[in-house]
């Protein structure tokens, strides 16, 4: 059976079929948001809030709960507050991320070894798919994928409707309020999106490298492009195609979905990297 056959044979499954759409709409709204949090030297905040979230969904197990009812809430408000803390220099954001990172990690490890009942098992019982997205993607039922089409459109629907105000606030803030833009509001919105996308993006990648799905593809595109416009759309493009060769060589290959994805967005940016080199020479 060659290549093509197999492929054939596993889209007759529809849990790939799901794992390809979430994937795909997944990767967008992460390559949209990436530019944004490199530009705005908020990079690392995807692995202080993949932790949040983590352990949002322990808490979740623990009580009873769909993790994802706890997890998405508690994630954008966390992010809310990242921003609030680093506004009022209550923490500096590096810390304040570092702390949260640790924490939430350690706090959502613990409940589950401290309650491990059958309402945790899902969870607990391979800690590796959600830490680092091996199975996680491909036990997506069909209410998943719907929550991932509403919540990846309400994030899409954001950049298209607000494209210049967060090019302005991305760029220069201060320009941005003098121009009657509300600094603030969009910040929050920013923080909101961030929170939303890094839930999300957990399923794809876990939540050790979900750096990988938002930073390689924003810093790929921006190796080669110079206006907003067009690594916006670049990293956009290089986030689905990467992803999407991901989750196809983790089928190929029986290999964990996460690693996967994230190798290939690696093997972009190099070459990415190569190219911008020679387009300078």
């Amino acid at each position: 059976m060659n290549i093509w056959e197999t492929l054939v044979l596993y889209f007759s499954y529809p849990f790939v079929r799901y794992a390809v759409i979430a994937g795909i709409l997944i990767s967008l709204c992460a390559g949209l948001l990436g530019v944004v949090l490199v530009l705005k030297r908020y990079a690392m905040i995807g692995d202080g809030l993949s932790h949040v979230a983590f352990g949002a969904m322990a808490v979740a197990a623990v009580l009873g709960f769909a993790p994802m009812t706890v997890a998405l809430p508690v994630t954008v408000a966390v992010a809310i507050l990242l921003l609030l803390a680093g506004e009022r220099q209550l923490i500096k954001g590096d810390s304040a991320i570092a702390m949260l990172s640790a924490g939430s990690l350690a706090v959502g490890y613990l409940l589950l070894n401290l309650f491990p009942s059958s309402d945790t098992g899902s969870l607990s019982g391979d800690v590796c798919a959600s830490l680092f997205g091996s199975t996680s993607m491909m036990t997506l039922s069909g209410v998943d994928v719907w929550l991932c089409v509403g919540l990846s459109a309400a994030v899409i629907g954001f950049f298209v409707l607000f494209y210049h105000k967060i090019f302005a606030v991305t760029f220069d803030e201060g320009f941005a309020t003098s121009s009657g833009i509300r600094v603030r509001f969009y910040n929050f919105l920013i923080a909101a999106v961030s929170g939303v996308v890094i839930v999300l993006a957990m399923k794809l990648v876990g939540a050790l490298l979900i750096s990988s799905l938002i930073i390689f593809p924003a810093l790929s595109a921006m190796r080669v492009f110079r206006s907003f416009r067009s690594v916006v759309l670049c990293s956009a493009a290089i986030s689905v195609v990467g992803s999407l060769t991901g989750l196809l060589l983790a089928l190929l290959l029986s290999t964990p979905t996460g690693a996967s994805v994230a190798v290939v967005h690696i093997v972009i940016f190099l070459l990415f990297t190569l190219v911008g080199r020679f387009r300078r020479v």
